[in-house]
């Protein structure tokens, strides 16, 4: 079945609209408007906690509703309901009317279409028992335990979703997709002596729960998070300063995501209130650079196949050699800025208005060894895993805090150390690239970021790379 066929089941057979009629109240709606769509969805959601040795909370929630908007140059009128009925539609469209007051646009032409599938369509929550769930979580704690007498406080957490969504548009243009994801969550807290120390891991993506509950893939998480608390615990403090910093591959690339990615939006680029407004076809990072936004992986986690406006998802250069050539666009503010959308228009959900945001965003793999970036410096940080983190997206500047990071001393990874910070700039940071790791690497799947009150599933990569100067806030007395 397709995944029309299958939304037309869920909102027209089973919700009881009609869809010639819907077809007729939007294009009244949107009459006269330069853009909009009606958004329909309908998701589950589940999620299970494990702690201290029981399950401590267990969640089900199915949701569903619209949002209807209607777009008269740089103003959006927006409505939404959970009530998913014909009259409430109609009353969204008296809503979203206002915005168009004394406006005359001309309907831009609807997103391509896509035959493209990137991830199943089966709906995770309901193939595996209850039971079956508690009992990973439960052989989860059971096995941290048994690997390490050090091993204090297990938590573990199994979280998943079933997305179904159909867009209309005037003139009946219609676009739908399907979208499962998953997420499996593993923290550790070992002791010794007078001392505490964590480590997490998790991962998941747009696939089923059985990849999760294999032994290999659950037990692996485990062994990562073990290791990351037995390493912190070993930890010295961070000397503090200004220092060479290599980042690792993989995770390490959310450093990317906000200090950089974000500043790539179309929105705070129309509005020029990014570091990166106005340098399109300038150099904005060190040569070898090389940056993209790409929806189309298979089963990822920030994947789509087509964005919440129903434009398909697409691999697009941000920066390329050190040279931006592009943006994150959305269909508003592509159009304002008389680009083309890249499928990066999205939403958390249907009470919320759609807006540039990223879905992969990934630092392409450079030539060298990954050995010879750590042994190229005489003294820095090696960061590998990180944690919170805040981006001033006018100026660029960042905090990020590092969950696992080493001295490197001689060209040699040394000591762990604690409350490792990492303080820069964003734009400033990409022309301090020296070293471009031949070893890029994608995150594990847990990654979600937030905007403007908004939440949605995204993913990074990059390779190790070696920053030449960065400031690192420590925890070493002066």
């Amino acid at each position: 079945m397709t995944h029309l066929a299958a939304t037309d089941e869920l909102f027209y057979a089973r919700a009881g609209l009609d869809r010639t009629r819907l077809e007729t109240l939007v294009n009244d709606a949107l009459h006269g408007a330069d853009d909009g769509e009606l958004f329909l969805e309908y998701r589950q959601s589940e999620a299970l906690a494990f702690d201290d040795g029981r399950l401590k909370a267990a969640s089900f929630d199915t949701m569903q509703g619209f949002g209807l908007r209607a777009i008269s140059g740089d103003a959006a009128g927006y409505a939404h309901a959970s009530e998913l009925s014909e009259a409430a539609i109609a009353r969204a469209a008296e809503t979203v009317k206002a915005v168009q007051a004394g406006h005359s646009g001309v309907m831009a032409d609807g997103p391509s279409r896509t035959n493209r599938i990137l991830y199943g369509d089966d709906n995770p929550i309901g193939a595996v028992p209850f039971e079956a769930k508690v009992k990973l979580l439960a052989g989860i704690d059971a096995y941290a335990r048994a690997k390490d007498p050090r091993v204090k406080q297990v938590s573990a957490s199994l979280a998943g979703e079933w997305q179904a969504v159909q867009i209309l548009r005037a003139g009946g243009g219609r676009a739908a997709d399907i979208r499962p994801l998953v997420r499996l969550n593993v923290s550790v807290v070992v002791g010794e002596g007078d001392r505490m120390e964590t480590g997490s891991h998790g991962g998941g993506g747009r696939i089923a729960y059985e990849a999760l509950l294999d032994p290999a893939h659950w037990q692996a998480s485990v062994d990562e998070a073990l290791r990351q608390a037995l390493v912190n615990l070993a930890s010295v403090d961070t000397p503090a300063g200004e220092m060479p910093v290599v980042l690792g591959a993989g995770w390490p690339g959310i450093l990317l995501h906000e200090a950089v990615g974000h500043g790539l939006e179309g929105d705070f680029n129309r509005k020029k209130t990014s570091a990166f407004s106005g340098l399109l076809g300038e150099r904005v990072a060190s040569p070898g650079v090389t940056v993209m936004d790409d929806g189309t992986l298979q089963d990822r986690r920030g994947s789509l196949t087509i964005d919440d406006e129903g434009t398909p998802s697409q691999a697009t250069v941000l920066i390329e050699d050190g040279i931006l050539r592009g943006y994150m666009q959305d269909r508003q503010n592509a159009r304002l800025m008389g680009m083309q959308p890249t499928g990066n228009g999205r939403r958390q959900s249907y009470a919320h208005i759609p807006m540039p945001r990223m879905t992969n965003t990934v630092m392409q793999s450079g030539d060298r060894d990954p050995q010879e970036i750590i042994a190229s410096v005489k003294k820095g940080l090696y960061a590998v895993n990180f944690g919170g983190g805040q981006v001033d997206i006018t100026s660029g500047k960042f905090v990020f805090s590092c969950t696992e990071a080493y001295l490197i001393e001689d060209g040699k990874v040394g000591a762990s150390v604690k409350g490792a910070t990492l303080i820069g700039n964003g734009p400033d940071v990409m022309t301090k690239v020296k070293m471009i790791g031949n070893d890029m690497k994608l995150d594990d799947g847990i990654g979600t970021c937030g905007k403007e009150g908004q939440g949605v599933p995204v993913g990074v990569g990059q390779p190790t790379m070696l920053i030449d100067a960065l400031t690192v806030g420590g925890t070493a007395a002066g």
